[in-house]
């Protein structure tokens, strides 16, 4: 179920009614309520993968009671193992098997040996590489005694499949998500209302930005070989606020939805695009997929402590596994090995955390120093999200040679107006609220009732004119 569609529109009030008209009959209810919602969601797609996440949900449900049980570390291991044998299993067949089928084929044709494989017709099941791994940093944070394995299967079962950020994230821990199904929940009021602030920007990011961005990005894109260097240019730019816009407004009505229902949700975009490194960038992109790869794969491998080379070594292997998990395609890897190579000289001089603090903190307007490094590490992310946005690895080079040539100089040949006006207006309600967990968090709140109601119809009345541009997430095919 998209969440910018009318079964959506129905679906959410519906919920929420019943949530809470039952909150009096006793927290497993309001679980199971859950449960029997999110499977409907999540069914609302494609019925069949339901008894795929049925199935990792009990296999995880049971390990974690072996483990919480075990103490030889022996078995203890082996339970892991299997946890991250049958959950690895399903997502490496269902996304990497026809990748790996038609790299193994290519590379023995290369060596004059001809070997006759079929590709599978696989459905990727939506959301699978998120509720993949948070059902992981169950198990090993579990094996880690990190987390006590829950008894209560409902809770669990609700903790998996939570509708709001099913497919496609926040990617949550465990050991945050997981108490809360276990506290009763009160219906907060100030809660629910900046939830509701939280999911409007979050439309107008996905509806009013992306959507708009992703009409041009994808005809210049698909077209690219048409067009002058300057249009190219534009393309690779719209696309950049297309993605952010797409999955930052994912994040955001996850989020914003959550909070209606008593959940808090961890923060997973913090207007990276105001980032003055590509460091600062990635502590505010994707920040629950970044953190989750630091926790569970950078750190374990040694992180930053060993000598230069074990340094070199986890940094390119924690950006080539972020970008493979992004898809079965080498444009997602190099794009993973563009940004080590960007974050690595950050590492090595030790100022990957040069900018913890939002930028120009406390002020309105940011420094010299402060912009030019913006613009900076904008220009890298654009050109690093050509290789993202590419069909292949051919098309992405051949994109990039149609920048460098000496039509980059000559004026772009598409003129998206209405779009270029509301990235304008989005850009600075982004950069006033910037120092508030999603935009619409501060902003308006010392005006006088009235006007701020005047500016939530405004931004609800502009996301409904444009409502009829609809596409899907883009991060439903990760």
């Amino acid at each position: 179920m998209l969440f910018n569609s009318i079964d959506f529109a129905l679906f959410l009030p519906i919920m929420f009614a019943v949530y809470w008209g039952i909150a009096q009959k006793g927290l497993r209810l309001q679980n199971f309520l859950i449960v029997i919602a999110s499977y409907f969601f999540y069914g609302w797609w494609d019925w069949r993968f339901l008894s795929l996440i049925f199935f990792s949900t009990v296999v995880d449900y049971l390990i974690g009671l072996k483990l919480g049980k075990e103490s030889v570390p022996f078995r203890r291991k082996m339970y892991l193992w299997l946890s991250l044998f049958v959950n690895l299993g399903f997502l490496g067949f269902f996304k990497y098997y026809n990748f790996f089928l038609d790299n193994f084929v290519a590379a023995f044709s290369f060596c004059g040996l001809n070997i006759q494989a079929s590709s599978l017709e696989v459905i990727l099941p939506v959301g699978i590489s998120f509720y993949t791994f948070q059902t992981l940093s169950y198990t090993i944070d579990i094996y880690k005694r990190n987390l006590e394995p829950s008894k209560d299967f409902i809770a669990f079962a609700a903790f998996v499949s939570f509708f709001p950020q099913l497919v496609a994230g926040p990617i949550e821990r465990a050991t945050k998500l997981l108490p809360q199904f276990y506290t009763p929940r009160k219906f907060d009021k100030n809660l629910a209302v900046d939830g509701l602030r939280q999911i409007l920007w979050g439309f107008f990011k996905k509806v009013v930005i992306a959507d708009s961005c992703a009409q041009t990005a994808n005809l210049i894109f698909n077209n690219s070989g048409d067009y002058s260097g300057s249009t190219l240019v534009l393309g690779a730019i719209l696309f950049t606020f297309q993605i952010y816009g797409d999955f930052s407004g994912y994040s955001d009505i996850a989020i914003g939805t959550a909070r209606l229902f008593g959940f808090k949700l961890m923060r997973n975009f913090a207007f990276p695009y105001f980032s003055r490194d590509i460091a600062e960038f990635w502590r505010r992109w994707h920040i629950s997929l970044s953190t989750w790869f630091r926790d569970y794969l950078y750190i374990p491998l040694g992180g930053s402590r060993g000598g230069t080379g074990m340094k070199v070594r986890n940094t390119f292997i924690i950006f080539l596994v972020s970008g493979f998990w992004h898809g079965a395609n080498w444009t997602y890897i190099i794009w993973g090995l563009l940004n080590a190579i960007y974050f690595l000289p950050l590492l090595l001089t030790n100022n990957n955390r040069n900018h913890i603090e939002i930028v120009a903190k406390g002020s309105f307007l940011p420094s010299l120093r402060d912009a030019f490094a913006m613009l900076t590490t904008f220009v890298l992310t654009v050109f690093a999200w050509i290789f993202f946005r590419a069909d292949s690895v051919g098309h992405a080079f051949s994109y990039i040679a149609g920048i460098c040539s000496s039509s980059i100089f000559s004026f772009p040949q598409v003129h998206p107006i209405t779009t270029l006006i509301v990235l304008f207006f989005f850009l600075i309600i982004e950069w006033i609220g910037r120092e508030g967990n999603h935009a619409l968090e501060k902003i308006g709140l010392k005006w006088n009732r009235p006007g701020r109601l005047c500016f939530y119809y405004v931004l609800a009345l502009v996301v409904l004119l444009f409502s009829g541009q609809r596409q899907e997430f883009i991060y439903f095919q990760f």
